[in-house]
């Protein structure tokens, strides 16, 4: 095993700045394990470490998007993906005649922009849009992004604290679902634990314990049935999210849900050989797989369990509409077009555009690993953007 000391020292260095931020958050984090009895929950650790106010790292001021952040998005990474995704909002918003549209986590705001930019060329704006982000310094970036870049559509654009009580129209959630707090869980022949989380000394560490959550133990007993054989196996499982399902199906009165994120359906992801699970952290554009180093300076990720969140969507009252790939939506929403267009019109050099393409929907790439499931209400036709391939029945 490789200790967490030579992991952290593998990593690009922090600067003093960065490093005393983060030692205030281990202090903070410190305090809540010594107040629970020398442990936490990996789900509670997440949840600090991303969300503290003003030390979380999705709540300080650190630059997270971009070359100069610590990873990129679909949306950051050609304009491209936001015009695929304007034609399925098209349809979406003239089959309901008017709505709005409800961005979670709108990062640096450029999938709003390039969003509305390219639906107030078709003629199809909604009333509203709304963005519901939690980051101060990200919701004054999404502002800046907007009065930069659709100057004359910045008004259509408002920010919420929590979810509206009514919904009516679209609700788009890009990459929010893998930065939930997950609780982590461990598999040993006859038992099953609860990984938490201690400290011994300055290092936070990972301790073995009951289920914190009845319904986190029924989990890992279904998990177990589905492994059939297991003699060390750990993962994780996202009850943040499917009670955010749950939360926005109780408030869509008529439209979708739209989410995209990678993962994978329930047998792929809980796969006999995926034995240590999906957790991953992003700092400065390397990827490793140890959460308890770097508290409020690295972003730390699950992958997605798309049936669970289809069981909860089906649950809440919701139609399981649609899944596919990435790869699949992009193109069945017109992506070889668009692009064409684009080079025709010379917006865009045809190798950088070509290398978009490639970098959204190769499989090596974000194609494949990357999916899209739609939840709808009072939807009933086709949707646009799995017309191409629709793999519902995987789930």
């Amino acid at each position: 095993m490789v200790s967490p000391h030579h992991r952290r020292d593998s990593l690009p260095r922090p600067n003093p700045a960065a490093l005393a931020h983060s030692q205030k958050l281990q202090s903070f984090i410190r305090e809540a394990i010594e107040q629970n009895g020398g442990q936490i929950s990996f789900a509670r650790f997440m949840e600090l470490a991303l969300y503290s106010p003003g030390l979380g790292y999705y709540m300080s001021g650190l630059h997270k998007l971009g070359a100069s952040g610590d990873f990129t998005t679909a949306p950051e990474l050609s304009p491209l993906f936001a015009r695929c995704l304007s034609r399925q909002c098209q349809q979406i918003l003239e089959l309901l005649g008017s709505g709005d549209i409800l961005e979670f986590g709108a990062g640096s705001g450029c999938m709003a922009a390039d969003l509305l930019a390219e639906l107030d060329n078709r003629g199809n704006l909604p009333e509203q849009y709304f963005i519901l982000e939690l980051s101060a310094e990200l919701r004054q970036r999404q502002q800046q992004t907007l009065q930069q870049q659709v100057p004359h559509l910045a008004s259509k654009v408002s920010w919420l604290d929590r979810l509206p009580d009514n919904i009516q129209g679209l609700v788009l959630a890009n990459e929010v679902c893998d930065a939930m707090p997950v609780h982590c869980f461990q598999l040993e022949d006859e038992h099953s634990w609860e990984r938490h989380v201690g400290y011994e000394g300055d290092t936070f560490v990972w301790k073995k314990g009951p289920f914190s959550h009845a319904r986190l133990k029924e989990r890992a007993t279904e998990i177990r049935l589905l492994l059939k054989q297991v003699s060390h196996y750990t993962s994780e499982v996202n009850l943040a999210m499917e009670s955010w399902v749950a939360e926005i199906a109780y408030r869509l009165q008529q439209g979708m849900l739209l989410i995209i994120d990678y993962g994978f359906p329930r047998k792929e992801y809980y796969h006999p050989d995926r034995t240590t699970g999906t957790l991953m952290c992003h700092y400065r554009h390397r990827a490793h797989p140890d959460p308890l180093i770097l508290p409020g300076l690295q972003d730390i990720t699950a992958h997605v369990d798309f049936t669970a969140l289809a069981e909860a969507g089906h649950n809440s009252g919701l139609r399981v509409a649609g899944y596919c790939s990435q790869a699949d939506f992009l193109l069945a929403c017109g992506l070889d077009e668009l692009a064409m267009a684009e080079i025709a019109a010379g917006g865009y050099h045809a190798l950088e555009t070509s290398n978009q393409i490639k970098r959204l929907t190769l499989p090596s790439e974000m194609g494949e690993l990357f999916k899209i499931l739609a939840l709808t209400r009072g939807i009933d036709p086709p949707l646009l953007g799995f017309s191409l391939r629709d793999r519902r029945a995987r789930l």
